[in-house]
C-alpha cells in the first residue's frame, strides 16, 4: 500500500535533479567568476582615488618651480604694467598653447619691478588693467586693485599674488610653475613690497 504522507515530506534538495555534482560546480564557477570580476572593476576605479589621495606625498616640491623668462626688459617701459608671458616649466609638449601663461609685469623705476598673477584672489577671474585709471579691475565680481597690487575694492580678501622675480642680463625672470598662492613661497612678500631674490 502506498504512503499517502511520503509525498508531503519529500526532502527537495535530495530529490531536485538541479542540485546535481555538475550543476553545483558550474554555480562555484560562475560566483567565482563574478567575484574576479569585481575585484579587478575595484582595483581599476581604485587607481585614480589613490592617485589623487597619494599625489601630494610624492609631489617634487624642489623641483616643481624654477626661474624662466618673461620677456626682455625693454617689453616693460619704466613706470608702466604690461602683460607678460612665460611657459610653464612643469608643461608637456603636448600642452601646446594652454602651457604659455599670462602675468602682470609693473616695471617701477627699472631696478625695481613687481610681477603678479593674473588671478584675481577672490576666485581667480583674470584681472585686467586700466591704464588710464591705474587699476587692475576684475570684470566676474567687482574685485578692483590698486597699481602696486593691493585691494582698492570689492570682495577680494587681499591684494594680487605676486612672483619672486629677478633680472638675468637683459631679461626679467620670474619664479614660477605653481601658481601663486598664500601657501606658497612665491606670495610671501605683502604688495607694494620688493620680492627680488637676486
Amino acid at each position: 500500500m502506498k504512503n499517502p504522507w511520503k509525498d508531503l515530506f519529500k526532502n527537495p534538495l535530495i530529490e531536485n535533479p538541479l542540485n546535481q555534482p555538475s550543476e553545483h560546480s558550474r554555480r562555484k564557477f560562475l560566483f567565482k567568476v563574478a567575484v574576479l570580476l569585481n575585484g579587478a572593476v575595484g582595483a581599476v576605479l581604485a587607481v585614480p582615488v589613490l592617485g589623487y589621495l597619494l599625489g601630494p606625498v610624492f609631489k617634487r616640491n624642489d623641483s616643481y618651480n624654477h626661474w624662466v623668462p618673461v620677456g626682455n626688459l625693454e617689453q616693460f617701459p619704466p613706470g608702466e604694467t604690461r602683460l607678460g608671458r612665460y611657459r610653464n616649466p612643469e608643461g608637456t609638449p603636448a600642452d601646446g598653447q594652454t602651457r604659455t601663461l599670462p602675468c602682470w609685469v609693473r616695471n617701477i623705476d627699472n631696478t625695481q619691478f613687481q610681477v603678479f598673477a593674473i588671478n584675481c584672489a577672490h576666485m581667480d577671474c583674470p584681472v585686467h588693467w586700466f591704464p588710464q585709471s591705474k587699476l587692475f579691475m576684475c570684470p566676474c565680481h567687482g574685485g578692483v586693485y590698486y597699481q602696486d597690487g593691493a585691494v582698492a575694492a570689492g570682495p577680494p580678501p587681499r591684494g594680487l599674488y605676486q612672483y619672486k622675480y629677478k633680472v638675468a642680463g637683459n631679461q626679467l625672470m620670474i619664479w614660477a610653475g605653481e601658481l601663486p598662492t598664500l601657501s606658497t613661497q612665491a606670495s610671501v612678500a605683502k604688495p607694494g613690497s620688493k620680492t627680488c631674490l637676486g
